[in-house]
């Protein structure tokens, strides 16, 4: 518990900017802030190197992810564009009765959830729920390689969502809902459109947050 605490709180320092991208994190620093011994530091920062939020060199120590560049942006979602609309048609041809239950399940934990705010802390649950979502997509195609890439791509779209995106939730939570139907009715060709609908616009608003619209 203690670890996911300090988990958590290192994650949101690094979300809301108060660690700056880029900004060399200390392990004592953190510690002392947290009043915490340095070792749940440690397992902490290991764990957000995972999820590409910092970066730990030799002799150097742990610094925060740069953020990512509107060209980095868009060749993510160039690949994301090319995996997640398969992973989704060949969801609605494979998936178990477990594997539709859990998708729509986290269908449901969208719901009633904020998807933006000034802080982290508010939208978290939302984030994390929206990446489980395409993550269960992406197993329930049954092709370990693609699923694998999928996570992967998502592990660098955590670097570019420093900030939430003002009025993104309800938009985000219809666009599963498409998916989800189109994977329930075991409609590939249709779950594949719905994915690539949703992509290019969560795209888009990335475009819009980007370019000050």
């Amino acid at each position: 518990m203690l670890a996911d605490s300090v988990y958590e709180a290192i994650k949101a320092m690094v979300m809301d900017h108060e660690i700056e991208p880029g900004a060399r994190v200390g392990i004592e620093a953190l510690a002392r802030t947290l009043e915490v011994s340095p070792t749940p530091v440690r397992e902490a920062l290991a764990r957000l190197e995972s999820d590409g939020l910092v970066t730990k060199r030799s002799l150097v120590g742990y610094r925060a992810t740069e953020l990512l560049t509107p060209e980095g942006l868009e060749e993510l979602f160039e690949m994301r564009l090319l995996l997640e609309p398969r992973a989704a048609a060949l969801a609605a041809l494979n998936a178990d009765d477990e594997q539709l239950d859990r998708i729509e399940a986290l269908v449901e934990e969208l719901r009633g959830r904020p998807g933006s705010g000034e802080r982290y802390v508010v939208y978290r649950e939302f984030a994390a729920a929206d990446q489980r979502f395409h993550d269960a997509i992406a197993q329930a195609a049954g092709r370990r390689l693609l699923a694998e890439a999928v996570g992967r791509l998502h592990s660098h779209l955590h670097i570019f969502r420093l900030s939430s995106i003002p009025g993104a939730g309800p938009l985000t939570l219809a666009e599963h809902d498409r998916i989800l139907r189109a994977v329930l009715r075991r409609n590939p060709e249709r779950a594949a459109e719905a994915m690539t609908e949703h992509l290019t616009s969560s795209l888009e608003r990335q475009r819009n947050r980007h370019d000050g619209v």
